[in-house]
């Protein structure tokens, strides 16, 4: 789907994961983990495009990571909303270790061994941004009312870990669900039996190839 326009069941709660805007590193193919890269002009005119389609789903709640990119990414939205922007440490983005900062190719001919099972050394695992993002997200919708609508703006791997693990999905399949583009959001739902369902994946533009310091799904 290509806007915010979701349907949603009354008296259920929803989940907005929405990517930050584009920056500088992103367009350069730079691991960027938890070095503090902020919005270049691109990414500002992003953050302020899907927060005007977000505005529209009536957000009751706003939580983001406290690096600059995602931060100003979510102030966007409260700039319209009015809503305060809560922060949590346990949305940074994968912790990239020694790869930050590097190509693709740089790491794929440093780290070869490093790179085949996507684990940066000095950083973290897949399973560890899946439970600590995972728990941060959990966390959140605790303290979301039953019609609450909780828009999290954080980052590409971390946002894909953390929802295959609010989803219950099993680490063998994580890399099936594919990454977020810059600005573009997923939205889970409040099932009956108290569960969360995947309504929208990557919403917000037209498909396009997603600049991420996320695993990617294929050998190049």
């Amino acid at each position: 789907m290509s806007d915010a326009r979701t349907t949603r069941e009354p008296g259920r709660r929803r989940l907005v994961l929405w990517r930050h805007g584009q920056t500088a590193w992103n367009v350069e193919g730079l691991f960027q983990g938890r070095t503090d890269i902020p919005l270049d002009e691109t990414g500002v005119q992003q953050a302020r495009r899907a927060a005007g389609l977000l505005a529209g789903l009536r957000p009751t709640a706003l939580l983001a990571s406290p690096l600059r990119r995602a931060a100003d990414t979510a102030q966007a939205l409260a700039d319209i909303t009015g809503l305060p922007v809560r922060y949590d440490d346990d949305l940074v983005e994968r912790a990239g270790g020694a790869w930050e900062g590097l190509s693709a190719r740089e790491i794929r001919e440093r780290y070869p061994a490093e790179r085949a099972v996507w684990e940066p050394p000095g950083g973290e695992t897949s399973a560890q941004v899946a439970k600590r993002v995972g728990a941060a997200l959990e966390r959140a919708l605790d303290d979301l009312p039953p019609t609450g609508q909780l828009v999290v703006a954080s980052h590409g791997a971390a946002l894909r870990l953390g929802m295959s693990h609010l989803l219950g999905l099993p680490e063998e399949v994580w890399e099936r669900l594919g990454g977020l583009s810059n600005c573009c959001w997923s939205v889970v739902t409040e099932m009956r039996n108290g569960g969360w369902r995947l309504v929208e994946h990557n919403a917000g533009t037209l498909p396009e190839p997603v600049l991420s310091d996320d695993r990617p799904n294929t050998g190049t």
